[in-house]
């Protein structure tokens, strides 16, 4: 009989994802002024370099932190810019610099009644809204009663949807 490995959810999983420290910040700007990876994590990071791990792991979960951080803030146009080639950053560098200081201080966005369902909830639920004609938060709110088993009224939508959008 095979056994599945469940995984428990720790309390902070819906948390987002925390600053990098100085010395992350320092690795990112010191491999975007020029210094080659390896160098810029020797520099900043050695005791996360061993044990195999690499500099360009280290500097690509700085660089995924930061985008998740834009994308718990609702700014998709940092986290497109941090996602760039490699070979494109000294032609970022500037921006980048700024986007790191606006992430600082970015919070998301309160939810508002007239905004759309796809700036808060999952591409596969927003699809399954769109069709349905629940095109805003004020749609969902009329169109979804306040009774158990509520999603059956909305086709394609399932119970793992439903929930998520309670939760929201």
């Amino acid at each position: 009989m095979k056994t599945r490995r469940a995984s428990i959810a720790s309390p902070q999983a819906d948390d987002p994802p925390r600053f990098p420290a100085a010395d992350e910040l320092a690795v990112l700007r010191a491999w975007y002024a020029g210094l080659p990876v390896r160098e810029a994590v020797e520099r900043y990071q050695s005791a996360l370099l061993g044990g195999g791990k690499s500099a360009r792991g280290v500097l690509g979960r700085i660089r995924r932190r930061l985008q998740a951080i834009a994308r718990a803030a609702h700014r998709d146009d940092l986290a497109a810019l941090l996602d760039h080639p490699a070979e494109d950053r000294a032609r970022h560098a500037k921006a980048v610099a700024h986007a790191i200081e606006a992430l600082r201080t970015a919070r998301p966005p309160e939810p508002q009644i007239t905004d759309d369902v796809a700036q808060w909830l999952a591409p596969r639920a927003v699809r399954v809204l769109h069709a349905d004609g629940i095109r805003t938060l004020a749609d969902l709110t009329v169109r979804i009663p306040r009774r158990r088993q509520w999603w059956k009224a909305v086709p394609g939508l399932g119970v793992a949807s439903a929930r998520a959008i309670e939760t929201f």
